[in-house]
This record gives C-alpha cells, sequence and structure tokens, in this order.
C-alpha cells in the first residue's frame, strides 16, 4: 500500500500552499482566486515564452537582395547582446550597497563575455555576404547607420566618465570646468559623423541627436559618480588592488575601444575599400579615420594603463587585423 493514497496531499505540498496564503495575504489577496487561475490557466510553452513568432518577423528588408537579411539579424543580435551588457552594468552602478570585489568582477566577467560572443560573431557577418549584394542594397539604407546605437552610447556613458568619451586630439579645446553639457558636444562619435569637405554635421548624425540627445545628457548626469569608473574609484584603496577586478577592467577597456571598431574596421575595409578609392559609410562616416582605435584613443579607465599602453593603443590589433585581410 502506498504511503501517500492518491486523495492525501504530502506535507511538501501542504507546506507549498501555507507559505503561498501567507504570501498572498500579506498583500491583501485571496489565494484561492490565484489557485483559479492556475487551475485554468494552459501550460506555458517555449515559443510563447520567448515570443518566437514575433521575433521571427521582426526581419522586415526593404530590398529583394537575400543577403539583407543577415545584415538585419546581426545587427538585431548586437542590440539584444548590448542590453544584456547594460543590464551587467547596472547590476554593479546601481547597486544599494557597493559589491564586494568579487561581485564587481564577477558582473564585468559577464560583460567581457557579452563582447567576446559579439566579437567572435562578428566573421559569420563580414563574411556571410555577398559583397556585391551588400554594395547594392546599403544605399537602400541611407541615411541609416549603425552608428546610430543608442545601446552603445549608454554602454560608454555607464563606464566611464564624459571627458573619456573626448577624442585625444580635441581635448584641448575643452573650457576649464567645462560643465557636461560642453564635453557633450566634443564626444568622439560626433566628429566621426561629420562631412568631410565641409566639417557641417551628417544628416546622420542630426537625426541621431534629435532623437537622443536629451537622453544620454541626462545619462551623463545621473552616472557622472557612479558609472563603473567612478564606482571603482570609490572603493577602499586596498579592494582597488583586488588583481581580478583590475584584470577584467583592462579587458573591457581593450574589448569594448579595440576589439570592437576594429571588427567594424575590418568590415568597412572588405566591403568599403576599393582602390583607388573608398566608398564612404552609409551614414556618411568618415570611416578611415573614425573607426581606427589608435586614431581615437578612447579608454574607459586610463590610470590602469601605462603612458605607453596609451601612446600604442590599438596599434598592435590594427596592423594583426590589416595581416589577415591581406591574407584573405
Amino acid at each position: 500500500m502506498s504511503d501517500n493514497p492518491k486523495n492525501t496531499l504530502s506535507p511538501e505540498i501542504i507546506d507549498r500552499i501555507r507559505q503561498l496564503e501567507a504570501k498572498y495575504e500579506a498583500m491583501g489577496q485571496n489565494l484561492l482566486s490565484y489557485l483559479d487561475g492556475l487551475l485554468y490557466d494552459d501550460y506555458l510553452t517555449y515559443w510563447d515564452y520567448i515570443k518566437l513568432d514575433v521575433l521571427l518577423n521582426l526581419q522586415q528588408p526593404i530590398t529583394p537582395f537575400k543577403d539583407e537579411q543577415v545584415f538585419i539579424i546581426y545587427h538585431q543580435i548586437t542590440e539584444l547582446y548590448f542590453k544584456l551588457i547594460i543590464n551587467a552594468q547596472k547590476e554593479i552602478t546601481d547597486a544599494e550597497t557597493p559589491l564586494a570585489p568579487p561581485d564587481f568582477a564577477k558582473y564585468l566577467q559577464r560583460i567581457n563575455s557579452y563582447f567576446d560572443a559579439l566579437i567572435k560573431s562578428f566573421e559569420i557577418m563580414v563574411s556571410g555576404m555577398d559583397k556585391e549584394q551588400f554594395l547594392k542594397f546599403r544605399m537602400s539604407l541611407l541615411p541609416a547607420s549603425g552608428f546610430q546605437s543608442a545601446q552603445f552610447r549608454l554602454i560608454e556613458l555607464y563606464a566611464t566618465d564624459l571627458q573619456n568619451l573626448i577624442a585625444a586630439p580635441m581635448r584641448h579645446r575643452l573650457p576649464p570646468n567645462a560643465t557636461i553639457a560642453q564635453q557633450y558636444e566634443y564626444l568622439y562619435w560626433k566628429q566621426g559623423a561629420s562631412e568631410l569637405a565641409t566639417g557641417k554635421k551628417t544628416l546622420t548624425l542630426l537625426q541621431f541627436e534629435k532623437k537622443y540627445d536629451e537622453l544620454f545628457v541626462q545619462t551623463a548626469r545621473q552616472y557622472a559618480h557612479k558609472n563603473l569608473w567612478q564606482t571603482y574609484l570609490n572603493l577602499p584603496d586596498e579592494q582597488r588592488h583586488y588583481t581580478p577586478l583590475i584584470g577584467q577592467l583592462r579587458l573591457l577597456d581593450h574589448n569594448a575601444n579595440v576589439l570592437w571598431p576594429l571588427m567594424h574596421f575590418k568590415s568597412a575595409v572588405r566591403y568599403l575599400q576599393r582602390d583607388p578609392q573608398d566608398i564612404a559609410a552609409t551614414g556618411g562616416t568618415n570611416w578611415q579615420k573614425y573607426l581606427p582605435p589608435k586614431n581615437q584613443g578612447i579608454i574607459f579607465f586610463p590610470q590602469l594603463w601605462t603612458e605607453q599602453e596609451q601612446q600604442e593603443w590599438g596599434k598592435k590589433a590594427q596592423t594583426e587585423v590589416l595581416a589577415t585581410l591581406r591574407q584573405s
């Protein structure tokens, strides 16, 4: 004979019911109503949970070229990874109490794993599209550009002080004690979307500023004293010397400001460079000047790098990328 007859509830189930009853009573709710809802509710399915039908219908090409789907899907995947990066950043910056160095390093490791996946998978798009197809369908995308990724700009603002996002050659133009609004006007990516001949802002940049300027300046103010860099600097002296934490911060710097832009540079060289004349990027950005990390010198955590490392920022990695392209 069974120790648990069919009509007898196990002690574990009774215990869970009591816990649920206490939970809903504390909220002024009736457990019985929720049990009725559970009784009539259907089983959850994988496709409903991740909204699979919606997800697979988010790709809406605007040309007949098949490889445009590759382009769209990869950029959508990229934005989802950016969302994961931001979520992990906020676990650090928005923590109610300062994280201990091991926990700080744990979330940084997550961020670096997301960047690692993005960097490695970029080759899928670079080698996964027919060059002639891309050069044709890209003309239908004007003036849209990957430059207009607001999430990546937020990643930068959550990572470091605004002054560290100003291209090294432009920093001398800032007035002493410049406000956040003044610094914002000199951010490196704004310089990358100016017309070569006139220096005027491209339509791509004007659209981007119109939609996101207010959000970016507000975020810069909100995180001026609690971005990743400031969070690190506010740790007690002995905690700032935690080696795994320093290692993850340096790795994030290298991933975000060297390897990631170099993947775009590699793609641009493959698709847009034609001797004797280079093709402009869809948003009108001067990619030859804008994408190489050594030209901008953007470093989230400058004090974690030696002077020589800063002077040679990105040079070795860029040389390796160009050597790979010459061999392909």
